[in-house]
């Protein structure tokens, strides 16, 4: 039976919430949400787009680390917190996955924090 593996990765800032960055078990990595905060100053992006591709920015770090990539995403689930923002979410999106994309829920929420304007949410596969 496999283990349980705590992913964690220095190039990504780490929040102070009490979560691992991602875990893997078998070939899967699981990783946790990742919100519009610049990768390595965890200052919030200006806007959709920026908080978008620092979003997935820091997904794909957390994979590499893991020993995974983008082009191995599985699923992602999306929270926005304005329909509004879905063109410019998609834009920056399309960017990271290209083709064959993964499976995807998005869903409209209210953070609570009116400066956090996205989190995604990942699962991908480590190849053989």
């Amino acid at each position: 039976m496999p283990k349980k593996e705590i992913i964690s990765t220095d190039k990504v800032t780490a929040g102070t919430a009490p979560l691992s960055q991602a875990t893997r078990l078998g070939n899967l990595v699981f990783v946790a949400g990742n919100t519009g905060r610049h990768p390595t100053n965890g200052e919030t992006g200006k806007g959709i787009k920026e908080q978008t591709q620092y979003a997935l920015e820091r997904i794909s770090l957390i994979l590499d680390a893991a020993g995974s990539s983008m082009d191995n995403v599985l699923t992602n689930t999306c929270y926005v917190t304005n329909r509004d923002d879905l063109p410019g979410f998609n834009e920056v999106y399309a960017q990271f996955f290209p083709k064959d994309h993964p499976a995807r829920t998005t869903v409209v929420v209210n953070f609570g924090d009116p400066n956090n304007l996205v989190e995604v949410t990942s699962t991908a596969y480590i190849s053989d």
